[in-house]
Order: structure tokens, then C-alpha cells, then sequence
């Protein structure tokens, strides 16, 4: 893939988030570099990016697709209180797939699991304050 300046840019932007933008919203901001710059380069350039493995589109039951410009294989956590989603730091569970695959017969190229449940801020918001390990960071 030819590499452009609206696809750095659009690269830089999406990394520059601490969540998980729509395109609608990774829109706006490139538009603050790039102003003549359309939706639907973006969105474009976005699937580009998905298929070179340079970020990852989550599809986690919302209307509008979520982009990560995290390209690393990792689960996330979707907070039923605030909705944020979470990039969480536990290592993709690779012996799930080799079981399945086991069992199936099935060639399994990757998998995705959704957690689900409340973020500590919301716990703490509704009286349910909670004592974070150490090793979990909240990248919204």
C-alpha cells in the first residue's frame, strides 16, 4: 500500500485518541489538519489501514463501527454504565483457539471475546468503590 499524507494523518489522529473514535468522529479531527479532506476518504483510508494491519475496527454491538489505532491483538472491556471501551492488558488466550480447532477441525485465524460489566469510575460513582490492581490501566 502506497503510503499518502492523508493516511499518516489519519494514522496519527486515530493514535492521538484515548478511546475508541467512529470514523465520524477520527473525521473531525483530521479535518483540523487537513480541511478539505472528505468522509469518505477517511472511511476509505481506514479499511485500507484495517487491511494492512495497521489499527482494528470493533464491531461491539454499537450502530457505528469503533476504530483502534492500537494494531496489537488484545481484548477490550465495554463498560455498561458509561459505555467507554477499555483496551484491557491480558494476553490473548491462544490455547482457547488451539482447543477449538482441536475439537473442530476448523482452522481458526483469530478470535475476539467482549467483556462486559462497570469501569471502576462508574463502580465508585454508584457507591461500589473497588481496589484497582496495579496492572490494570483505564485507556478510554
Amino acid at each position: 500500500m502506497r503510503r499518502t499524507y492523508q493516511r499518516e494523518v489519519i494514522l496519527e489522529e486515530l493514535r492521538k485518541f484515548d478511546n475508541h473514535p467512529s470514523a465520524a468522529e477520527l473525521y473531525e479531527r483530521v479535518r483540523q489538519r487537513i480541511p478539505h479532506l472528505s468522509f469518505g476518504t477517511v472511511y476509505r483510508n481506514l479499511k485500507l489501514l484495517r487491511e494492512q494491519g495497521l489499527v482494528q475496527e470493533l464491531s461491539l454491538g454499537s450502530s457505528a463501527s469503533l476504530w483502534d489505532g492500537n494494531p496489537a491483538p488484545h481484548y477490550h472491556f465495554t463498560c455498561q454504565g458509561c459505555a467507554r471501551i477499555i483496551d484491557l492488558p491480558v494476553a490473548l488466550k491462544l490455547d482457547c483457539q488451539r482447543e477449538v480447532e482441536a475439537e473442530t477441525g476448523l482452522r481458526i485465524t483469530g478470535h475476539r471475546a467482549e467483556f462486559y460489566g462497570q469501569c471502576v469510575e462508574c463502580q465508585v460513582r454508584s457507591g461500589q468503590g473497588v481496589a484497582v490492581p496495579q496492572r490494570v490501566h483505564q485507556v478510554v
